[in-house]
């Protein structure tokens, strides 16, 4: 016991556990400080869980920063917490991560998801832009309009506005993943009966039974549609044009006149 006490910072009510590589809280920590600390600074460890945040009771100010949190992240209720920072963690899901802070932290006021998938930063997500990262607030501060310090910022009563007026419209979409967009490019839509679209799960087979390529929609018979067997179509035409009609009728002579 002696030699992990060693190991933490302790400043009053602030407990610092930092760089250790630990997996999960150790149980020492809330069985010897849980009872008193208001801030706990679990950053730079390999954290996928916060089920030792339990024994914490009293806590006011949670730092978890660089660590490997998900999305499966849960806190058990802490009414008295008003600052949670998780820089850098593995966080995609900004929806769900909100309405379960929502839930169990009602006394929050200072968040920090910078370095997260979840939050849209230039500085660490080079194809977003501010506009990105605009969007991202309104919808973080619709979840939580208690909110006075989001990231690096002083939330304003501007973003408050807009965030109850449009921020449920502003949710970032993920992209699909790689095994999502294989599955939908194997659906065809075929518009070629009677005008319908059809849905089909797989990709026509030729007559040999191998999946063919697809190709997009052509108004041409099925036997000429293959661009590897390709038939002439014949067909006869009612109307004959005798050019009566011609644009070339328009031009004569100055003696015809």
């Amino acid at each position: 016991m002696a030699r992990n006490e060693s190991l933490v910072a302790l400043n009053g009510t602030q407990i610092s556990y930092i760089g250790h590589d630990c997996k999960d809280i150790p149980d020492f920590l809330g069985d010897t400080y849980g009872h008193f600390a208001r801030r706990l600074d679990l950053s730079f460890n390999q954290l996928r869980s916060l089920a030792g945040i339990k024994t914490f009771t009293e806590l006011e100010e949670l730092v978890v920063d660089n660590n490997l949190l998900g999305n499966d992240l849960q806190l058990p209720r802490l009414p008295n917490l008003h600052t949670l920072t998780l820089n850098k963690n593995q966080l995609t899901d900004i929806e769900a991560l909100l309405e379960h802070l929502a839930d169990v932290t009602p006394s929050l006021e200072y968040l920090s998801l910078l370095g997260n998938e979840a939050c849209p930063n230039q500085l660490v997500s080079p194809d977003k832009d501010e506009d990105d990262y605009q969007r991202y607030r309104y919808f973080v501060l619709h979840k939580l309009p208690q909110l006075k310090f989001l990231d690096t910022r002083k939330v304003t009563k501007k973003e408050v506005m807009e965030a109850q007026a449009r921020g449920a419209f502003m949710k970032v979409v993920k992209p699909k993943s790689d095994t999502t967009a294989l599955i939908s490019s194997e659906l065809l839509i075929d518009a070629s009966y009677l005008g319908e679209k059809r849905v089909c799960p797989q990709q026509p087979r030729n007559e040999a039974g191998s999946e063919s390529h697809p190709l997009p929609y052509t108004p041409l018979p099925r036997g000429s549609r293959d661009a590897r067997n390709h038939k002439g179509v014949f067909a006869k035409c009612r109307y004959v044009y005798y050019g009566k009609h011609s644009e070339g009728n328009r031009f004569i002579r100055n003696d015809q006149l």
